[in-house]
């Protein structure tokens, strides 16, 4: 089999219930581009049933290529685990509890064909299909992470994302990276593209996170990030040019 154009990226945690309609809606979504695709989702530790669940899945949709951490390692640790095992040059991540809609995803893969050099394209959802209170707590996280480091992105929350695989891979990793992608795309001089996406309520489970736990990490991450930013030095280097080669004498002496 050739290898895929585009690698689709889904980081999942007991997402069982959702898991099934979404591979579907994913594949369908494409059936009608010129692209071949690889899906890749990455069960990050679920005690739920959805590794047995993929393999089934895996048999029935030859594109699927389903990954397992042993144990919870975190939706940046699982997004990154699916980076590195994708063999498409272009990568597009979506979130695994099913509201980001799979058929933004070719929308984002063209955006990103249309770039020419190091680019993220970023989903920016129009209207959050989330609770008042998670709606509240991401507006002010989102409002003082602009603020501090300057990524003129509102919603860094929105898991529908396009970029080419080798400028992702050139990013420094590090845990909830994924919260600062624009910022880190920006500081390796690539452009960021932000493109409205819709929502949708969850397909079922549960979130992975709460309100109070993002603020606590965040706090940190986002004090780390700047300190990146700050210290990052950009030179562009030149070629040295080889020196010419001395012209042997010629002619025979007097």
């Amino acid at each position: 089999m050739s290898d895929p154009d585009i690698s689709i990226v889904v980081p999942a945690r007991n997402e069982s219930a959702v898991l099934r309609a979404l591979v579907a809606e994913i594949f369908d979504a494409f059936a009608g581009v010129d692209a071949r695709i690889e899906v890749i989702v990455v069960d990050d530790g679920s005690d739920d049933g959805s590794a047995a669940l993929l393999s089934e899945l895996a048999r029935a949709h030859p594109g699927l290529r389903p990954l397992r951490h042993d144990r919870p390692a975190g939706q940046s640790a699982a997004i990154h685990s699916g980076v590195l095992a994708a063999r498409a040059p272009v990568v597009c991540t979506m979130d695994g509890d099913g509201q980001n809609p799979p058929a933004e995803l070719p929308r984002l893969a063209r955006r990103l064909a249309a770039a020419s050099g190091p680019t993220l394209v970023a989903g920016q959802r129009r209207r959050r299909r989330d609770t008042a209170s998670k709606r509240l707590a991401s507006r002010a996280a989102n409002r003082i992470r602009a603020a501090v480091l300057g990524d003129a992105t509102a919603d860094t929350g929105c898991g529908l994302k396009a970029f080419r695989r080798d400028d992702y891979l050139d990013l420094p990793y590090f845990d909830h990276m994924h919260r600062y992608l624009p910022a880190l795309f920006l500081r390796a001089g690539a452009e960021v593209v932000h493109v409205e996406v819709g929502d949708r309520p969850r397909m079922g489970g549960r979130s992975n996170y709460t309100n109070f736990g993002r603020a606590m990490v965040g706090a940190v991450d986002l004090l780390g990030v700047a300190w990146l930013i700050r210290r990052r030095k950009r030179e562009r280097a030149r070629p040295i040019e080889a020196a010419a080669a001395p012209v042997a004498a010629t002619g025979t002496d007097a």
